[in-house]
C-alpha cells in the first residue's frame, strides 16, 4: 500500500483539500450553534481560504512546471533574466494564493493596494490555468491526429516552449482588458417589463435594481458613492438591493457604507440577503446598520407598495433570505417563501426579491402567481472562462426571462464585482426597470 509520503505532491494537495472540505462540513453540522459569531466567522473564512489554497496548489505546480521548470535545461536557464522571471512567477503565485486571506486582515473604508494586487493576480491565475490547459489539450489532439505521439525532436521542443509563452501573453492581454473594463462605471440598462395586475395608476413606475456590490477587499466607499450618485440621477420610485452588498462585518466597513444614506427613493429602498452576507456571520448588525440609513431589509417578509396617485392601488413587494442561510444553518434565517408572501394574494401584483436564480426557480414552483422576480448572484460569470460555469449552474443566467404566461425573472449581472477587479465577457450594471400595467 502506498504511504502518504510516497504520493505525488498534487495528490497530497488533493487529500489536504478533502480534509479541509470535510472539516467545513463537520463544523457546519455540529459546531454552527455551539460557537459564538466571532469564532464562527473566523473559522468559516479560514476554512474557505485554506480550501481554496489547497485546490490552487495543484494548479500552481502546473504553472511553475510549465513556465519555469520547462526552461531549466535551456541555455538561458543560467541568465540573470531567467532568475528575475523565476522570482516574478513565484511572487505572482504567492499573491494569488494570499488573496483569500485579505478578508481576514485587510478590509477597510478603501481597498489596500496589496488586496487589489493579490486579487488581480488571482484573476490572471485563473486565465493562465485555462490557457495552459486549453493549449495543452490542443497540442495533445494535434499529436494524436498527426500520429506523432511518440516522436521527439527539435520541433516538439519548440512547440513545448511556445505553449507557455503564448499562454502568458494571452493572460497579460486579457488581464489588462479585464481591469480596464471593471474600472469603468456600471452601465445603466433600462428594461421595460409588463406586470400582470399592476394598477394603471402605477404604470411607468421606476425600480432601480442593485446587486452584488461586494464591499470588501477591493470595493470601497469611493465606488459605492459613485453608484449612489448614478442611482439618484435616475430618480427611481423604488430602489432594491438584492444581496451580496458586503463581504465584511458591519462594524469594520461601516464608513464605506455611509453613501447608502443618500438614497431617497420616495417609495422606499429595500434589501434582501445574499450568500455573502451569511459568510460574514454578521447579518443582524447589517440589518441594524441598513435600517439606520432608512433601508428596509425584507427578512422573509413583504410590504405594500402603495400608488402615489391612489391609496387603494398597491402591489406586494416581498423578499426572502438567501438559501445559503439554510446550508450554513444560520439561526433564525433561511428561505421561507410562505412567510415572505403571507398576505400577498394573486388579486394583486407580486414582486419578489431573491438573491439566487435557483431560489427564483423554487419560488415559482411553489407560487406560480408571482409576477416578477429580481435576482443577482451570477455576476454574468464576471470573468472568462467562469462565465460558462455560471451559465450551467444557474437556471437563469443574466437578463430578462419570461416564465409562463404572466411571470418575468430578471437577473442582474452585478453592480460591481467580487474580489477580482476584472470583468471579461460581462459588464457591471445598474438596472433601471420600468413597470408597465397591462
Amino acid at each position: 500500500m502506498i504511504s502518504f509520503k510516497q504520493l505525488p505532491i498534487e495528490a497530497k494537495a488533493a487529500v489536504a483539500a478533502g480534509v479541509v472540505f470535510f472539516s467545513m462540513m463537520l463544523s457546519r453540522s455540529y459546531l454552527a450553534e455551539k460557537l459564538d459569531f466571532r469564532m464562527r466567522r473566523w473559522l468559516l473564512r479560514l476554512q474557505m481560504a485554506l480550501f481554496a489554497n489547497t485546490l490552487m496548489l495543484m494548479g500552481s505546480l502546473h504553472v511553475w512546471r510549465s513556465t519555469v521548470a520547462t526552461f531549466t535545461r535551456s541555455s538561458a536557464a543560467s541568465s540573470f533574466c531567467f532568475m528575475l522571471w523565476k522570482i516574478a512567477v513565484f511572487m505572482f503565485l504567492a499573491l494569488a494564493h494570499s488573496s483569500f486571506f485579505t478578508l481576514l486582515f485587510l478590509v477597510a473604508e478603501e481597498p489596500y493596494f496589496f488586496s487589489l494586487a493579490a486579487y488581480t493576480c488571482l484573476g490572471a491565475y485563473i486565465l493562465l490555468i485555462f490557457f495552459l490547459f486549453t493549449l495543452g489539450s490542443v497540442e495533445q489532439a494535434y499529436k494524436f491526429l498527426a500520429g506523432r505521439g511518440t516522436k521527439a525532436g527539435t520541433g516538439n521542443k519548440s512547440r513545448a516552449a511556445l505553449k507557455p509563452v503564448l499562454a502568458v501573453l494571452l493572460t497579460v492581454v486579457l488581464t489588462v482588458v479585464g481591469l480596464l473594463n471593471a474600472s469603468q462605471p456600471p452601465t445603466v440598462n433600462s428594461v421595460e417589463i409588463p406586470v400582470h395586475k399592476l394598477p394603471s395608476t402605477m404604470n411607468n413606475l421606476k425600480v432601480v435594481l442593485l446587486s452584488d456590490i461586494h464591499l470588501g477587499p477591493t470595493v470601497g466607499k469611493t465606488k459605492l458613492a459613485m453608484i449612489v450618485r448614478m442611482v439618484k440621477a435616475l430618480k427611481p420610485d423604488i430602489t432594491v438591493i438584492v444581496g451580496d452588498l458586503s463581504d465584511a462585518e458591519a462594524k469594520i466597513i461601516r464608513p464605506a457604507v455611509e453613501p447608502l444614506g443618500e438614497l431617497d427613493s420616495p417609495l422606499g429602498t429595500y434589501f434582501v440577503t445574499g450568500n455573502h452576507e451569511y459568510y460574514t456571520s454578521d447579518v443582524s448588525n447589517w440589518f441594524k446598520l441598513l435600517k439606520s440609513f432608512n433601508i428596509q431589509p425584507l427578512h422573509n417578509e413583504n410590504v405594500k407598495i402603495v400608488s402615489p396617485k391612489s391609496t387603494s392601488d398597491w402591489f406586494c413587494l416581498a423578499g426572502v433570505d438567501d438559501i445559503e442561510a439554510d446550508v450554513l444553518r444560520y439561526s433564525g434565517h433561511g428561505m421561507d417563501l410562505k412567510k415572505a408572501l403571507r398576505g400577498c394574494s394573486s388579486e394583486h401584483a407580486i414582486m419578489l426579491l431573491a438573491h439566487q436564480p435557483i431560489a427564483a426557480k423554487w419560488a415559482l414552483q411553489e407560487r406560480p402567481d408571482i409576477n416578477l422576480i429580481l435576482s443577482g448572484h451570477t455576476h454574468g460569470g464576471q470573468i472568462f472562462p467562469l462565465n460558462a460555469g455560471a451559465y450551467l449552474l444557474n437556471p437563469f443566467f443574466v437578463g430578462l426571462y419570461k416564465v409562463g404566461q404572466n411571470t418575468f425573472v430578471y437577473v442582474s449581472p452585478g453592480t460591481m464585482y467580487y474580489g477580482i477587479p476584472m470583468r471579461l465577457g460581462s459588464r457591471a450594471e445598474i438596472t433601471e426597470i420600468i413597470l408597465h400595467s397591462p
